[in-house]
């Protein structure tokens, strides 16, 4: 029997992920060590870290640097309840196993992102304003003529773990058409998604939606800017589920003062914006705390896949693939 602890940035968010609804933990063979670290350079966590072999992680976790790992000599595995494992190692991790939670988290998100692309279609946030403005009959056949699912262009940057999923989300429909900007993407990957590969120019000058999916990368910083934004047809919308840093926001807001295109935004450039910012109050643009990614309910599904990889190390197998769902 090995010996394992938790390190995530809350008591609350460990209990939502590894508490009592976890009930597949209790059929893990191995010991819990102490209760959940939410720091880790003092003597508690010193001496919880020098006897775990595997580490759960998640949000808000401490980062792991060198001068922490070397209180753990046992650390063989680190399973995070989150995107990436590696950004909690800035001095790398020699000899321990990476293990995340990334396409378990892509599900919400791909989820979160086909609700907006539908109801961007539908132009439901214009019907929204209109409808409270007016508050009498709509002639939706006059004021919405142009609006609808059927038809339509969603164009998806980045056939990330996320993008992929929304990928297979659409397949359920088959008038909505993918068109997918990738460098990364083979002509034979594209092929099995059954998706058509563009140029990001392209994505942008011929989607209805724009949804963004690409990691942080000094390539992708500022990503969609001015020039890129101008090219969306007018009355598309753009979605943003990544990281608010891809996006030029200065630009962004100047192209949705002009009321030209609107946005769907869980993510920004600070997160969260100043009380104050304008992107608050243009009635094209739909602002979320960040709520795409697991929250609620679906950090059971997180927690449960996360002790699937757990059982998976205590049998020896290791790492092989996505984990498995556990129910329970």
């Amino acid at each position: 029997m090995f010996e394992y602890a938790v390190a995530v940035g809350s008591d609350r968010l460990a209990e939502r992920l590894f508490g009592a609804s976890c009930k597949a933990l209790g059929r893990v063979p191995a010991r819990r060590l102490g209760g959940v670290l939410t720091e880790l350079d003092s003597d508690l966590a010193r001496r919880v870290l020098s006897r775990a072999e595997v580490l759960l992680t998640g949000w808000d976790t401490p980062q792991l640097p060198a001068s922490v790992l070397r209180h753990a000599p046992r650390l063989r595995q680190v399973i995070h309840a989150g995107g990436s494992a590696a950004g909690l190692f800035p001095d790398g991790a020699p000899g321990i196993e990476l293990a995340d939670m990334g396409e378990t988290n892509a599900i919400p998100v791909a989820e979160y992102t086909l609700a907006m692309v539908l109801l961007a279609n539908k132009d439901a946030m214009r019907a929204v304003n209109l409808y409270r403005e007016r508050r009498a009959h709509i002639d939706r056949e006059h004021e919405f003529e142009l609006s609808g699912n059927y038809e339509r262009t969603v164009g998806i940057v980045s056939a990330s773990r996320t993008g992929r999923a929304l990928i297979e989300l659409l397949r359920s429909f088959p008038s909505l058409r993918p068109l997918v900007h990738d460098p990364y993407l083979s002509a034979r990957e594209a092929s099995a998604l059954g998706v058509e590969v563009a140029s990001l120019s392209d994505v942008m000058r011929r989607s209805d939606v724009v949804t963004l999916h690409a990691p942080v990368l000094p390539e992708t910083i500022g990503l969609i800017d001015a020039e890129m934004l101008a090219l969306m047809r007018d009355g598309s919308t753009l979605i943003n589920t990544a990281r608010g840093a891809i996006v030029d926001h200065a630009a962004l807001e100047r192209e949705l003062y002009t009321g030209r295109i609107s946005a769907v935004l869980d993510v920004t450039e600070p997160e969260p914006l100043p009380a104050d910012a304008p992107l608050y109050e243009l009635p094209n643009v739909v602002l979320t705390p960040h709520i795409a990614g697991s929250m609620g309910s679906e950090l059971r599904r997180m927690g449960n896949n996360v002790v699937a990889e757990l059982c998976r190390y205590a049998q020896g197998a290791g790492r092989s693939g996505p984990a498995p769902a556990m129910d329970g």
